[in-house]
C-alpha cells in the first residue's frame, strides 16, 4: 500500500496515531475532532463534514451527502466508533464514492481494540 498509495497510507497512519492515543470507548465526534489535529500536524490536506454532490445522469441533485472528511480533494474519509460494524457503514461509503465519483474511500472505526480500517475503490 505504501509505494502504490502513500495518501490513503498517511490517512490511516494519522488514524492509527489517534487510535493509539485515545484508545476505544469515546464517541465518533470526539474522533473526528482529534483525526482533524492530526491531519493538520501531518500535513494531510482535508475539508471536514464537506457536503458532497450527487448526480444523476450528469444532473447535480438537490440532495447531497455529507462526508466527514475529503481528503486530498478525493479521499472520503467515513469514521465510526462502533464495537462492530453491521454492513450498512460499507454500503454508505460505497454509496458516497458511486454518487460522487470520487475515487478512493476509506472506513475508519475507532470503536474496536484495534484501529479497523478497509479501503474502497470506485
Amino acid at each position: 500500500m505504501t509505494n502504490r498509495d502513500p495518501k490513503t497510507y498517511a490517512i490511516i497512519g494519522a488514524a492509527m496515531e489517534v487510535h493509539r492515543q485515545l484508545g476505544s470507548g469515546f464517541l465518533e465526534k470526539v474522533y473526528q475532532e482529534a483525526l482533524a489535529i492530526e491531519f493538520d500536524l501531518r500535513g494531510i490536506p482535508f475539508k471536514r463534514e464537506l457536503e458532497l454532490p450527487i448526480f444523476y445522469k450528469n444532473t447535480k441533485l438537490l440532495t447531497h451527502y455529507r462526508a466527514d472528511f475529503l481528503c486530498y480533494g478525493d479521499i472520503i474519509v467515513e469514521t465510526k466508533a462502533l464495537s462492530k460494524l453491521s454492513g450498512t457503514e460499507t454500503s454508505q461509503v460505497l454509496n458516497y464514492l458511486k454518487a460522487t465519483k470520487c475515487r478512493i474511500g476509506l472506513l475508519l472505526n475507532f470503536g474496536t481494540k484495534s484501529l479497523g480500517y478497509d479501503r474502497y475503490i470506485n
